[in-house]
């Protein structure tokens, strides 16, 4: 798209929102600062104590604003079978009048920002280029932490880099005179976030929150680059990306794909408890993979900040995220304490007092979290005290293991090794996580299948996603491929209390790993693919029994043939899946019979 071409669409799009001016982003740190002073001015947002935490910033969203909405997101493929059985579809000819209306002069009283920016390295194969157009500072704030954005970034578009456009509104168009909310946006049912797969066009109306509002992030690098990535050869997958160095200075990239509340950015920001190991973060949430000429699969981090999960983050549960957000951060939703700082449950023991995410005064010992669970910091991957060099490299990281793993109290061991690339791609398509009682259900301890942690994010047809994952592989040796295991820190015993201590000791597991990719470490066949014989697994200065080690490790036959039924009723929901996943369910379940 030329020149003309880029500045006819802000000029359409910029007609029909009706924005009383326009301004075009040019990512500097002095933009970001003058918008976020300006958002202090107008009671939109509290500057941070200065001396606690340099150049920070806390916002408060609208309660019925605080989280991605995944009943208003949809796929508006031409033909609903492209979107398949786990998306919402709207026909996009009725959709696109739809939201034509309400974009119609929903920046009035506002300033449309155009926001220029890349997901993935400059230059990289795969990167992805984008224009947001928003009204939303806020978003403006966080799109500069989260991508790399500015005027180079539209030099580079405007040169004739394809690029995709991304419409934004919190829709609340303001009249004459009339004053603004804290947190503008539209009602639940007036709320969408929509994806045209074909047209690579991503509308967003009516939230100003995280994966809703900033479109790089989720609508970007995972629904459209899922399907980007199907027509052009490489995979864009919810992943982590970390180094991992042991005490010989060798180096392997590990990814890692769990659901929400599974541990992601702990372990990308893990501190080993084994002397002499040495763990590096390249991404916490996004991995881009794609192969190269030498046929092996490589993967990029396409985003530049850390968006995370404030809830549970401390000095002893996440040290290095902690470091990262001692200056230069953006919250939102957190508590605030007397001396002007930030809280949120699970980061220390709560104050006497406090003000909450609501701005409502609140006591230790009030019903309602001070925080919102989901509190998030936006901050720039720059400040990761435990940063790999490499998490800017065009080139991307070689992947050596890909681990896959929900959050189970029973049945799924440790860690296990997958017999195959194929039988790794089953793993992945088995995770999920059991309902808990934290959700209203009549299904508590019940799978709630996400495959590879992709439900919400797959752009298209899942079917068609499970074979693109088979599709890697054409032409590639498998001693080239990357190894595949299950994880599960969750386990439980009958008490209810977890039996692996997780955290920096999870390091064990990846040592166990590393030394499986070396041939150094020996593994036991099981039904359900290898796992640590005891002499293998590092478990020095880690006090467990032998009947804890025993459970961590063991395998409940008819509890595994219950599961194999289970899966195979899930897949007959995704209306089938390719045939080399149900060879794997059938070769699961021999191996289980003849156990």
């Amino acid at each position: 798209m030329d020149y003309r071409k880029v500045n006819e669409w802000i000029t359409e799009m910029a007609t029909l929102c009706k924005p009383d001016r326009i301004h075009f982003c040019d990512g500097s740190k002095e933009e970001y600062i003058k918008l976020l002073e300006q958002q202090v001015s107008e009671n939109k947002a509290i500057k941070l104590n200065e001396s606690k935490r340099p150049c920070s910033y806390a916002f408060f969203s609208d309660p019925s604003d605080v989280a991605r909405v995944e009943d208003r997101t949809f796929i508006s493929s031409v033909l609903k079978e492209d979107a398949g059985p786990t998306n919402n579809w709207i026909d996009p000819k009725i959709l696109k009048p739809k939201m034509t209306e309400l974009f119609d002069g929903s920046m009035k009283g506002r300033t449309m920002f155009v926001i220029p920016f890349v997901m993935g390295p400059v230059g990289a194969l795969i990167s992805q280029y984008g224009i947001q157009l928003t009204d939303s500072p806020y978003v403006v704030c966080n799109m500069r932490v989260m991508t790399r954005m500015g005027e180079h970034i539209m030099d580079i578009i405007e040169s004739g880099k394809d690029f995709v456009p991304c419409l934004h509104s919190v829709g609340y168009p303001l009249a004459h005179n009339q004053k603004d909310l804290p947190w503008p946006s539209a009602p639940i049912d007036q709320k969408y976030i929509a994806h045209f797969p074909e047209e690579r066009l991503i509308w967003s109306y009516g939230s100003g929150y995280g994966g809703n509002a900033l479109l790089g992030k989720k609508c970007l690098a995972l629904r459209i680059a899922s399907k980007i990535g199907k027509e052009e050869g490489f995979m864009a997958e919810h992943m982590l990306i970390l180094k991992l160095t042991n005490p010989k200075g060798i180096v392997k990239y590990i990814l890692g794909a769990f659901p929400s509340a599974c541990g992601k950015t702990n372990l990308a920001m893990l501190i080993p408890t084994i002397p002499g190991w040495k763990v590096e973060t390249v991404g916490d949430d996004i991995a881009w993979i794609f192969k190269k000429d030498d046929g092996k699969l490589y993967a990029i981090n396409p985003e530049k900040g850390f968006f995370g999960v404030a809830k549970g983050t401390s000095y002893q549960t996440n040290y290095n995220a902690m470091k990262s957000i001692e200056k230069n951060t953006i919250f939102t939703n957190v508590a605030i304490t007397k001396d002007n700082d930030v809280y949120w449950e699970g980061m220390e023991e709560a104050p006497d007092e406090l003000l909450s995410w609501k701005k409502q005064l609140w006591h230790r010992g009030d019903k309602e979290p001070a925080a919102h669970p989901n509190s998030r910091f936006t901050v720039p991957i720059e400040q990761a005290p435990n940063l790999a060099k490499e998490y800017d490299d065009k080139e991307g990281v070689l992947i050596s293991a890909i681990l896959v793993g929900g959050r189970r109290a029973t049945t799924i061991p440790l860690v296990t090794e997958a017999y195959s690339f194929n039988h790794g791609v089953f793993m992945g398509s088995m995770m999920g996580s059991e309902i808990t009682a934290a959700a209203i259900s009549n299904n508590i301890g019940k799978v709630r299948r996400d495959p590879f942690a992709m439900l919400p994010f797959i752009g298209y047809h899942i079917k068609d996603y499970f074979t693109h994952w088979f599709d890697m592989k054409k032409g590639t040796k498998e001693s080239d491929l990357p190894k595949i295991y299950y994880v599960n820190w969750f386990r439980k015993n009958d008490k209810g209390d977890f039996v692996w201590p997780g955290f920096g000791d999870n390091s064990r597991v990846l040592k166990w790993i590393f030394e499986r990719q070396e041939g150094t470490a020996n593994g036991i066949e099981t039904p359900l693919g290898i796992m640590p014989d005891k002499d293998s697994f590092d478990l020095d200065g880690l006090n467990l029994e032998q009947n804890v080690l025993d459970e961590l490790f063991s395998v409940d036959k008819e509890a595994w043939l219950s599961e194999v039924e289970d899966l195979r009723a899930y897949y007959e929901t995704l209306g089938g899946v390719p045939k080399e996943l149900y060879d794997e369910l059938e070769a699961l379940k021999d191996r289980l019979m003849k156990a």
